[in-house]
């Protein structure tokens, strides 16, 4: 471990229907950044490098978004790394600031995306779940549904499986993240739903009804991060949350060799994300009020319980059934509404979880503010694939 690092200004926009609205990504970036500049109190000038991330986009969209914030000629990198980009691009900034290359960086995630299911852009070479997609075909076939809520949906089929998980407890948290959304104002949905509702929307794969699905979506996000030095000099310690521990995880050879669709879908590389980050941090998830997980489909969210330790292995359903995942239970996980509520435009989540955490922790978050809020987890997964697990903590 390095210098420790802070988060000092986070921004975000509101998260859109793709097409809904009249602007592109230099836009949602601008947005993003000059409300993160003015969290933070600083000028772009201050900021030594930044990377910026997304999936959909040519080479250098990364620095066409960042000049509408300013034109410094410091670094910027280009990030992609699948629906963990947004976080991906944070690891790199903290990493940045944590080995003592600058004092300041920002992180800054944003996506334009299309209508309907993801899809493959490039079909002249090989895809980069082919792997993925052959293990859970030999365990499972393929269906004539969307890729993505198949291979999750199977994750859920196998634990419902070897678990004897029900499909109301899948749908419970796509009833509760739905709920917690009518709070936030930056979510692209805002609605609550009754159990029925969320029951009998249009089935895409059991037990994945629609409305446990996140849409896709255009927004962006953005984080400043700086070393304690920095946070001293401009006076920040009022408002600067520590980033404890943050660790970045890829596929292990259990993820194809297991044949288990849990295992497929990134279960391992974010158990490893996550212990390694607690052993950073010096804590565990017993000693977090507030996560925000990555829940693409109820499915992955249940899963992830288990992967980050709320929930010993085939309990996740039982934690779901005792209310301890929202207000009044251990944790309240996802209080933004999450992917299923918010939307995902894949390279800003990361950071919209950033900036959820840090109001949390600073006690902003307005009617999603968890009481007593002092330490944070945050969990961002994209296939293919990377897992990103951060802890975040109220400096005493």
């Amino acid at each position: 471990m390095g210098r420790k690092v802070y988060v000092i200004g986070v921004g975000m926009t509101k998260f859109e229907k793709p097409g809904s609205k009249q602007w592109d990504y230099p836009d949602m970036a601008k947005e993003a950044g000059q409300k993160a500049l003015a969290d933070a109190k600083i000028p772009y000038d201050a900021v030594e490098q930044v990377a910026a991330g997304y999936c959909y986009g040519d080479s250098t969209c990364g620095e066409r978004a960042v000049y509408e914030i300013g034109l410094t000629g410091v670094p910027i990198y280009n990030v992609n790394n699948n629906c963990s980009t947004g976080s991906t691009a944070l690891f790199m900034a903290k990493q940045l600031v944590e080995g003592g290359i600058v004092e300041c960086a920002m992180a800054l995630g944003f996506e334009k995306m299309e209508k309907g299911s993801l899809g493959i852009k490039y079909t002249d070479r090989t895809i980069p779940l082919d792997k993925h997609m052959k293990t859970m075909v030999e365990l499972r076939g393929f269906a004539k549904a969307p890729a993505a809520p198949q291979m999750f949906g199977n994750a859920g089929r196998e634990h419902m499986e070897k678990y004897g998980t029900k499909p109301e407890v899948f749908a419970k948290i796509g009833y509760k993240n739905h709920k917690h959304s009518v709070n936030n104002p930056y979510s692209q949905f805002q609605q609550e739903y009754s159990l029925e509702d969320i029951m009998n929307a249009p089935m895409v794969y059991e037990p994945l009804t629609k409305l446990q699905c996140c849409p896709t979506s255009d927004g962006s996000g953005a984080a400043i991060v700086a070393s304690e030095d920095f946070v001293r000099k401009h006076n920040l310690m009022g408002q600067a949350i520590e980033i404890a521990g943050m660790a970045m995880a890829t596929d292990l050879p259990s993820t194809f060799d297991e044949k288990s669709c849990i295992k497929m879908v990134g279960f391992d590389m974010s158990q490893k994300a996550a212990r390694k980050a607690y052993e950073q941090a010096g804590i565990g998830p017993e000693n977090a009020q507030v996560i925000e997980l990555h829940d693409c489909f109820s499915a992955n969210e249940l899963i992830t319980y288990e992967a980050l330790g709320l929930a010993a292995i085939g309990k996740a359903g039982e934690l779901v059934e005792s209310g301890a995942t929202t207000y009044g239970g251990k944790w309240v996980v996802n209080p933004s509404g999450g992917l299923i509520s918010k939307g995902h435009p894949l390279g800003a989540t990361g950071l919209a979880q950033c900036a959820e955490l840090t109001w949390q922790l600073r006690g902003t978050a307005d009617k999603r503010q968890v009481a007593g809020a002092k330490v944070a987890i945050q969990h961002n997964i994209g296939l293919g694939g990377a897992a990103v697990v951060a802890v975040y903590r109220k400096p005493q």
